[in-house]
């Protein structure tokens, strides 16, 4: 369907939505309600702390204010399922002491979720290893940790680690994150038009056939376009896009354009819809004495950066995370202590009182994206994702307890109980299960 058909359809939809939405009555709600119960939902990218996983309360089983996904959030109505993101940001060290330093890392978010599921909360979570795992976990009335690698920068040149990871419990992986490395070029190269591969590495092509013979989805978020679609020609099973959006309504190198969506359509994979509110919708600066404000509060409380709430241009006010020293997912050095952090939340909603942020990207902007993945892909080959506690969120879905209006916001605008339900976990269980027949083969 050509490009402005597709935003004519949106339009028409978004004009429906709004009427419904004045219109939701007991009986909607009540239907949405027994919906979002049935749905096993699963989000397929979640940053956390190891630190804040597995030590001294407040943690991830007791709750901790300013994350956006922990036990008490998940079992608020929440999530059923997460993929914690084992994340190491990427460098432009690829020595052999580099490799290892991020390895180590990798490990200790691995060894983090193993702890969370298997000593300190084993009676409220367990750790999936198959799709099969997932059914029978959230059957059993607990929530339901996987793994995805986000940045192949840990497995160095060694293609052993590959399994190494896999055998740590990784059910995803993502060849590069924001930077170049050894086994791919970023998305982050469009900014400069400077590749390193044009696409991926020798060793690149490697791990794309040792996650297949193994039985790890490949992920294709982070990675350049040309990356992606190499990884989607070589690979012999379903990719995914963990946590991405759709280019057309919001150009940013991290979403995907329809080349891409459809090459994944023909590769069977699936498209997990991103919460994440610039890349759902292109945000508004803040105006100069906003941004002055914040700039100021942030120096006057030693901040470096943005993130741990707002900032200038991110449009997040009082309610964002943030990747800075406030965001939770990029690791806990460093990070205000809570109570320092509630003064800055103090502080930053005086000023958005002083000075209005911008429009957030909503629930409604962020269904619009699944609407137009839905029209040019179909309905399988879409899911939801949040990027929580790394940045993710939006006014209507800001943190894991606020899931089910995301499922109301699909119903109002029409989707059934096997369309929601399939969004909501269902298609990325089909690609699991796709991925290890393929390993099965192997």
């Amino acid at each position: 369907m050509p490009r402005l058909r597709l935003r004519l359809a949106l339009a028409l939809l978004a004009a429906v939505a709004t009427s419904a939405h004045a219109q939701d009555d007991a009986a909607l709600v009540a239907k949405a309600k027994a919906i979002h119960a049935k749905a096993i939902k699963i989000d397929t990218h979640v940053d956390f702390s190891p630190a804040q996983m597995t030590g001294p309360a407040p943690n991830y089983v007791t709750g901790i204010p300013r994350n956006k996904v922990d036990l008490p959030k998940m079992e608020n109505n929440g999530l059923d399922a997460v993929f914690f993101s084992i994340y190491i940001g990427q460098r432009q060290d690829f020595s052999d002491s580099a490799f290892a330093a991020a390895k180590a890392a990798d490990l200790e978010k691995f060894d983090a979720v193993h702890a969370l599921a298997e000593k300190i909360a084993p009676d409220r979570i367990g750790i999936a290893y198959t799709a099969a795992d997932v059914r029978r976990i959230h059957q059993s009335g607990k929530k339901v940790a996987l793994m995805g690698v986000e940045n192949g920068y840990g497995i160095g040149n060694d293609i052993t680690n590959v399994k190494l990871f896999y055998d740590r419990g990784a059910r995803y992986l993502s060849l590069a994150h924001n930077g170049h490395n050894q086994l791919s070029d970023s998305n982050t190269g469009e900014a400069d038009n400077v590749w390193k591969w044009n696409g991926l590495s020798p060793l690149g092509k490697q791990v794309v056939a040792e996650a297949n013979r193994l039985g790890i989805m490949m992920d294709i978020s982070h990675p350049s376009k040309a990356s992606n679609l190499q990884v989607i020609a070589l690979s012999k099973a379903p990719v995914i896009a963990s946590h991405s959006g759709v280019r057309a309504l919001c150009d940013h190198s991290r979403n995907l354009d329809d080349e891409q969506l459809l090459a994944l359509k023909k590769n069977g994979g699936v498209a997990q819809m991103v919460a994440f509110a610039s890349y759902v919708k292109t945000p508004t600066p803040d105006s100069p004495e906003r941004a002055a404000a914040i700039a100021d509060l942030r120096q006057q409380m030693g901040f470096g950066g943005r993130g741990a709430g707002g900032g200038a241009g991110a449009g997040a006010g009082a309610g964002g995370a943030g990747r800075g020293a406030g965001g939770a997912g990029r690791g806990a050095g460093g990070a205000p202590s809570d109570s320092l952090f509630a003064v800055y939340r103090e502080r930053l909603a005086a000023i958005d009182a002083k000075f209005p942020p911008p429009p957030r990207a909503t629930v409604k902007d962020f269904v619009n994206h699944i609407d137009y993945a839905v029209k040019l892909i179909g309905i399988e080959h879409v899911g939801i994702s949040s990027d929580f506690d790394g940045g993710g969120g939006i006014d209507g879905y800001d943190n894991a307890s606020e899931s089910f209006n995301v499922t109301l916001e699909l119903v109002r605008r029409g989707y059934s109980e096997k369309d929601i339900i399939a969004l909501w976990g269902g298609n990325v269980l089909r690609v699991m299960e796709a991925v290890e027949r393929v390993a099965k083969r192997r």
